[in-house]
């Protein structure tokens, strides 16, 4: 009950900036509307560029602009605070808790993932699916598994930006490792260019790295790419990462611990 009292105080923390979420949703609409236009122009000269047919692309680009906050593909998030509290010292209070530290921050960057799907996630999608021709889930299953799949890629979001936070034990100033995250998170989630329009190895490169599974799996799963067995496989790629990402987060964070020394009091 703890981690649902410490997500539900998330959720309403980010519920509070109402006019920022709809400013948010307008400029997504207003990316994904240009990225369409770009990606009717491509389809038009390749029109199954990527194994993908103009209906899928176009979904691809709304599937992405929903995905783009819920996965914090620009940073931001609990691991942030983390950060701040590392460089301030505060996070020495952290430590003391009866809880532990990354399961306290999951839950409260889970409380906001699950507020961005439900506005910066569902506004863009309804207002691409008003304006453009986009494809559905295959079936009740296709919907079940999508889902599954964003809370993997929230996980592995979690997670990377984790160890960036925890990098403020040795270098005090994480902003370097972040912007790289972000720089990483462009590229290689597929949000630019969908990674099946990568060439050969570095398409295949992309594919095995964890930020495959923040945007380009999910997208696979929604438009049916992915069917049967290599919607397991799929899956098990994004809770395979997420499993070894956060055990990389626990044995830092045990390091990190042992780098903290409180003075006085």
């Amino acid at each position: 009950m703890l981690y649902v009292a410490i997500a539900t105080r998330a959720f309403r923390r980010y519920s509070t900036y109402t006019l920022a979420t709809l400013a948010g949703i307008f400029t997504n609409c207003i990316f994904g509307i240009i990225s369409c236009f770009v990606f009717m122009e491509v389809w038009q000269q390749r029109p199954d560029a990527g194994g993908y047919d103009l209906t899928d692309a176009l979904t691809y680009v709304w599937v992405g602009q929903a995905m783009l906050m819920t996965v914090a593909m620009f940073g931001g998030g609990s691991p942030d605070d983390l950060a701040a509290r590392i460089r301030s010292g505060d996070v020495v209070i952290d430590f003391y808790r009866p809880v532990g530290l990354l399961g306290w921050y999951l839950a409260a960057d889970l409380g906001r993932a699950t507020y961005h799907l439900l506005t910066r996630g569902l506004g863009p999608a309804l207002v691409g699916a008003l304006l453009f021709d986009l494809r559905s889930p295959p079936g009740p299953w296709g919907w079940v598994a999508f889902l599954v799949a964003v809370v993997l890629a929230v996980l592995v979001s979690f997670a990377l930006r984790m160890l960036v936070a925890i990098t403020s034990f040795w270098l005090f100033d994480e902003s370097g490792p972040r912007t790289v995250l972000v720089v990483m998170n462009s590229f290689f989630t597929g949000l630019t260019v969908p990674l099946v329009l990568f060439p050969g190895a570095l398409r295949e490169l992309a594919m095995a790295l964890p930020w495959a599974a923040m945007l380009q799996v999910p997208a696979d799963i929604w438009l049916g790419q992915r069917t049967g067995a290599e919607v397991w496989s799929g899956l098990g790629f994004g809770a395979a990462w997420a499993l070894g990402l956060m055990i990389a987060c626990l044995t830092m964070l045990r390091l990190a611990e042992r780098r903290v020394v409180v003075q006085g009091g």
